[in-house]
């Protein structure tokens, strides 16, 4: 069994009126139509609004969830002790599974660009970076600054970088190594790049969602922000939704939905799901626990998984050892091939969760894969390594009984065609709208 890439569906969710999305936008919003429904709004008291951002309570949407404002607050501080800051709008999505920031650029740059205008003012920076690899992405970003009149950008420069697709590429260390000329591959931390980042200066890295609800909040306060969410993830997020046999859905939830709820408007029965891959590759496997939990941060967290970038790709009938070594498979080709512990560490766990898909794996093989898990954690320059990891020690901890009869050569649905993809559950950004 392999998968297709299919045209995904936007729309709204019910009863929460959308922030990011627009329902029935089919083409690029253009300068005209963005400002006319209030975007560049100017902004007299950057303190001010850091204010509202801190309470607002703004999590980062590429996938840690760290707190936005704090990020900001040790930028602007290193810009009050005299240092020159720097913002990045982070596009380059890696993750197959999440196609959320491709349509963001493609078809609301104005909204970006509006979010990075702010967070530069927010931490006082005269040069503002946005760093993606979509083509199409990168024409709409491009048209949308010769549409700008230079007085909306005051003193801050704003320029484009591109850059080859690549899983490690997103990565903040990457994203600042290529664009100080080199090429777009992890380094180690510290320094983190708030410390020593573009140019050797404070510099701020977010992801291009994260932005997007800036101008949100500038315009209808913390209070308005958190009308929707929960009290620890407030706001809406977007939310990539694939696998199942339907066509990929990107929504625009409200923290705290219940998981039901979105199955139900994406029309899976409950008794039909397996799992789920959760947070596009990075947090791994869920069983069935995922139906009675709500999509918040908390919520997913006590089920020894994340939401990371918002990519959920819903298991029916795909066995969840298969896509979790196609998932393997995929990190064992896109490391950067500069730690030997992820080189060699993805390679190993791949083989090993091949050889359970095909039957011919041993217990010993299952303890190694467990030992790897535990150990490799935390050992590579990026993120890449501990996402093997995650779903290597998720589907051992999640699937304990599948994983049984894999070593018994046991399991009908691999029996009948297992799931193998070079990019499991990938998502195009061609879209239509509900």
């Amino acid at each position: 069994m392999t998968s297709t890439a299919t045209e995904l569906v936007v729309t709204a969710w019910p009863s929460c009126a959308p922030r990011l999305l627009r329902p029935g936008l089919r083409t690029v919003e253009d300068y005209a139509d963005y400002t006319r429904d209030g975007g560049y709004r100017p902004l007299d008291d950057p303190d001010a609004l850091l204010d509202q951002v801190d309470s607002s309570g703004l999590l980062g949407r590429g996938g840690a969830a760290f707190p936005f404002g704090r990020k900001a607050r040790t930028v602007r501080d290193a810009a009050r002790r005299g240092a020159q800051t720097v913002v990045v709008a982070n596009g380059e999505e890696g993750e197959p599974a999440s196609v959320k920031d491709r349509w963001l650029l493609r078809h609301r740059p104005h909204l970006v660009l509006d979010g990075l205008r702010l967070a530069a003012a927010l931490v006082g920076a005269r040069q503002a970076y946005v760093y993606v690899s979509d083509e199409q992405a990168a024409a709409a970003v491009n048209t949308a600054l010769t549409q700008l009149d230079p007085a909306v950008l005051g003193d801050v420069g704003v320029q484009l970088v591109t850059v080859d697709a690549g899983y490690v590429a997103g990565e903040e260390t990457a994203a600042v190594r290529r664009i100080n000329g080199g090429p777009a591959k992890p380094t180690d931390k510290p320094p983190r790049p708030y410390e020593s980042g573009v140019a050797g200066l404070p510099t701020m890295v977010s992801n291009v969602e994260t932005l997007a609800h800036l101008p949100y909040i500038q315009r209808h306060g913390a209070d308005g922000f958190r009308a929707v969410g929960t009290a620890s993830s407030p706001g809406t997020f977007l939310a990539t939704v694939t696998g199942a046999g339907r066509p990929p859905v990107l929504y625009e939830l409200p923290y705290g939905t219940a998981f039901s709820d979105l199955l139900a408007r994406h029309g899976v029965h409950p008794g039909e799901v397996r799992g789920v891959l959760m947070g596009g590759y990075f947090a791994g496997l869920v069983n069935t626990d995922i139906l009675t939990a709500t999509l918040d941060h908390d919520a997913i967290g006590r089920l020894g998984s994340a939401l990371g970038c918002g990519a959920m790709s819903i298991l029916t009938d795909d066995c969840p050892v298969a896509v979790a070594a196609a998932v393997l498979e995929y990190f064992d080709r896109e490391n950067a091939g500069q730690c030997g512990s992820c080189f060699n560490g993805t390679a190993a766990m791949s083989a090993v969760a091949s050889a359970l898909r095909d039957g011919v794996a041993t217990q010993e093989d299952v303890d190694r894969l467990q030992r790897w898990s535990e150990v490799l954690r935390g050992r590579g320059a990026c993120g890449t390594l501990d996402g093997a990891t995650n779903v290597a020690g998720s589907l051992l901890r999640q699937f304990p009984d599948l994983v049984a009869r894999h070593l018994a050569n046991d399991c009908p649905s691999c029996a009948a065609g297992a799931y193998r993809a070079r990019r499991p559950y990938e998502v195009e950004a061609v879209a239509h709208h509900e």
